[in-house]
């Protein structure tokens, strides 16, 4: 068995180059007696060599690792790959190409294990965080089939879309949400700050305020006097359906369910999952899984239970002798585009071919609907924003508007 290697670390140094003037930088090396022999053989005379201190938490170095490091990483190593360079050291290049510390010694530590003599497949298992199964199992396929570089890149264009989606699909849900939270909390400003000072002033007058006046300055008393139990209740209530949504399996597919229901953000959902159906099944199809098996790594990137069930309920379907066709039209959830495509592709023997149109096709729709909903929100945005801050100014300049009346 190989020698499990030392992980290089970053190294600060300064010496002397060729021409004896003073230079410093940084390496890396597994320890200083290494860095110091990669610097000599750059011509560089070392004096101090010091191990880099540690990383500032807000440092991008010190960020976790997100799926989208995962696709750039998978699309990397085809591309290295398809060029002809080894797995091991297409792993050694895009590592010491990588900013983000965790990432550069997750990639070590497979590229140590694939160096030990394990499959890559099963050393990408060790890090079921980032690599799950249906990455894992296409991997292996690829091993054995002896195309891993096609299967890299089969998989980076698998992950590349999928994030984009996500993307897509955070964009929509983000922004009105975004600028909603800062109204309100502008609101709240006001009514804590602003309204009382008026309150003030209209008390010299002796007169009935307006009734819209009196409920805002009643709004901002009550504000005023309970504004600290009220943040603890948004924050309990914000920990308690996070606390659900991850530990209840009944009220998560509830949410799952109800989502889907809600206007204008419900199609643009329901079409993300189709997208991803259909572009998970044509991935693993076409990388020679079994269907039944491709279903169910389908079923598991879903992202909602109603395709979820569905996609299990299609797999029970195929794996009893039903063809796919009927089987998904058994479940009243997907589009007759999408199963009349089904049917073609499946007659035709290109049904992975279908599938990728119809997921290039749900994933533009999304696109398309996020665009448009950007542009649908923003003056439905411009109204409530009016609304909250522009009621607030009114009600206090009710009274002085009447005052003038008056005089």
């Amino acid at each position: 068995m190989a020698k499990k290697e030392k992980k290089p670390v970053s190294f600060n140094w300064q010496g002397k180059d060729k021409s004896g003037n003073a230079s410093k930088g940084k390496i890396d090396a597994p320890d200083v007696a290494t860095a110091k022999a990669l610097l000599r053989k750059q011509g560089i005379l070392p004096g101090k060599v010091a191990k880099q201190s540690s990383i500032s938490l807000f440092s991008k170095k010190s960020q976790p690792i997100k799926p989208l490091d995962i696709a750039q990483f998978t699309r990397q190593m085809a591309t290295m790959m398809k060029s002809g360079v080894p797995l091991l050291q297409g792993m050694e290049i895009v590592a010491n190409g990588v900013e983000k510390t965790k990432l550069k010694d997750m990639i070590y530590e497979i590229r140590s294990s694939v160096n030990g003599g394990q499959d890559f497949a099963k050393s990408l298992e060790s890090h079921p965080k980032y690599f799950d199964d249906l990455f894992c199992s296409l991997v292996e396929a690829g091993e054995q089939s002896g195309a891993l570089e096609t299967m890299l890149d089969r998989i980076a264009t698998y992950k590349e879309k999928v994030e984009s989606l996500k993307a897509k699909i955070k964009k929509a849900m983000t922004y009105p949400i975004a600028v909603l939270v800062v109204g309100i909390i502008v609101s709240v400003i006001l009514l804590l700050k602003v309204v009382p000072q008026f309150e003030s002033i209209f008390s010299s007058f002796g007169a009935d305020l307006p009734v819209f006046t009196q409920m805002v300055l009643n709004l901002s008393d009550l504000v005023q006097k309970y504004w600290f139990i009220m943040l603890l209740a948004v924050i309990v209530a914000g920990y308690t359906f996070t606390y659900f949504k991850r530990k209840s399996v009944k009220f998560a597919n509830a949410l799952d369910r109800f989502v889907l229901k809600i206007p204008v953000f419900g199609p643009i959902l329901q079409k993300a999952a189709l997208a991803r159906f259909a572009r998970t099944l044509s991935t693993t199809f076409a990388a020679g899984v079994p269907l039944v098996n491709a279903l169910d790594s389908a079923a598991g990137a879903s992202g909602n239970v109603v395709y979820r069930n569905a996609i299990i309920q299609i797999r029970n379907g195929v794996s009893t002798g039903q063809s796919l066709n009927n089987a998904v039209t058994m479940t009243g959830v997907f589009p007759n585009m999408a199963i009349q495509m089904i049917a073609i592709g499946e007659e035709a023997g290109s049904l992975d071919m279908m599938l990728d149109k119809v997921a290039s096709f749900y994933e533009e729709e999304v696109d398309n609907a996020v665009d448009n909903i950007s542009s649908l929100m923003e003056p439905f945005i411009m109204v409530v924003l009016g609304t909250l801050v522009g009621g607030l100014v009114v009600a206090m300049y009710l009274p002085i508007f009447q005052l003038g009346n008056v005089v």
